[in-house]
C-alpha cells in the first residue's frame, strides 16, 4: 500500500457549526458568551447592597403610593384588580406605578388597546411574578438546583400561578372549571410562554450561580421580572387585537364591579 493509501484522511467530514457549538460547551455557553458585555455592566450594579437598599426604598414608596391612591381616589376598583396592582408594583416599583397611573385608575381620560395591553399583562403579570419568585427562590436559592431545573420548575411555577389567577375569577363569574381552563390555556400560554422565556433567561444568565444570601440574587430576580413584563406588553396588545383575548375592562367605566381577563 503506498503512502497515499495509507495516510489518514483529513477533513473528510464537513463543519458543522451546531456540533462545534456543543463541542465548546453547548448553546448556553455559547449565549452567555454572547451577552458577556451586558453581564459585566450590570452584575456590578446589581450586586451593590446601596443599590438593593435603594431599590427597596424607592418600592415601599411607590406601593405607599399606590395604596393611598387605590384607598383615597379608586375605591371602585374591585379587590381582585387591587390585588393585581399592589403585586405589579411590589415587582416593578416605578414601572409598575407608571402602568397603574396611566392605564388602571378610573381616573384615565379615555382607553386604547396600548392601555388594555398594559391591563392585560398586569394581570398575567401579578401571577406568574409570584410563580418565578417561588420558584427560582425553592430550586436555586435553597435547593441548589442545576440551571436546566431551575429553569423547569420556574416555568412550572409561572404557569401554575398564572393559570390560576385567570382561572379563579373566572370560575367567580360562574364559569365551569373545564372551561375555565380551556379558556386560560387559549389566552394565557403565549403571554405567559414569551414573559417567563425572558424573565427566567435574564435572571440565569445574570445570576445562575449567586446564592440565596447574595443581593445578586435579589436585585437580578427583580430586574428580570420587569424585563418579562415588558417583554409580554406587545404580545398581549397581539392578542387582544385578534380577539384571542378581551383585555381588562376600562377602569373609568367601573361602577363598582370588576371583570376578569
Amino acid at each position: 500500500m503506498s503512502s497515499y493509501e495509507s495516510a489518514p484522511l483529513v477533513n473528510s467530514v464537513p463543519f458543522d457549526p451546531v456540533v462545534a457549538v456543543a463541542t465548546e460547551g453547548g448553546i448556553l455557553a455559547s449565549i452567555e458568551q454572547a451577552f458577556k458585555p451586558i453581564r459585566e455592566v450590570l452584575v456590578p450594579v446589581l450586586s451593590n447592597p446601596v443599590v438593593l437598599a435603594v431599590w427597596l426604598a424607592i418600592v415601599l414608596v411607590c406601593v405607599g403610593v399606590l395604596w393611598w391612591d387605590l384607598r383615597q381616589r379608586n375605591r371602585v376598583l374591585g379587590s381582585f384588580m387591587k390585588f393585581v396592582w399592589t403585586l405589579t408594583v411590589a415587582y416593578s416599583g416605578p414601572i409598575g406605578l407608571a402602568v397603574y397611573w396611566y392605564t388602571g385608575r378610573t381616573q384615565i381620560a379615555s382607553d386604547s388597546l396600548w392601555k388594555r395591553g398594559f391591563r392585560s399583562t398586569s394581570h398575567c403579570y401579578s401571577g406568574c411574578g409570584a410563580g418565578e419568585v417561588v420558584g427560582i427562590t425553592l430550586a436555586q436559592g435553597l435547593l441548589g438546583l442545576g440551571i436546566v431545573a431551575v429553569a423547569g420548575v420556574t416555568f412550572a411555577f409561572a404557569y401554575l400561578f398564572g393559570f390560576a389567577l385567570t382561572i379563579g375569577p373566572l370560575m367567580q363569574d360562574g364559569v365551569g372549571f373545564k372551561e375555565a381552563v380551556a379558556d386560560a390555556l387559549w389566552s394565557e400560554t403565549p403571554s405567559i410562554t414569551i414573559m417567563e422565556i425572558a424573565a427566567v433567561g435574564t435572571d440565569l444568565l445574570l445570576a445562575s450561580e449567586a446564592a440565596i444570601t447574595d443581593v445578586l440574587f435579589w436585585l437580578a430576580l427583580a430586574f428580570s421580572l420587569s424585563i418579562g413584563f415588558l417583554v409580554a406588553w406587545p404580545v398581549n396588545i397581539g392578542l387582544i387585537e385578534f380577539g384571542v383575548k378581551e383585555g381588562m375592562s376600562d377602569p373609568s367605566e367601573m361602577d363598582g364591579s370588576a371583570s376578569a381577563d
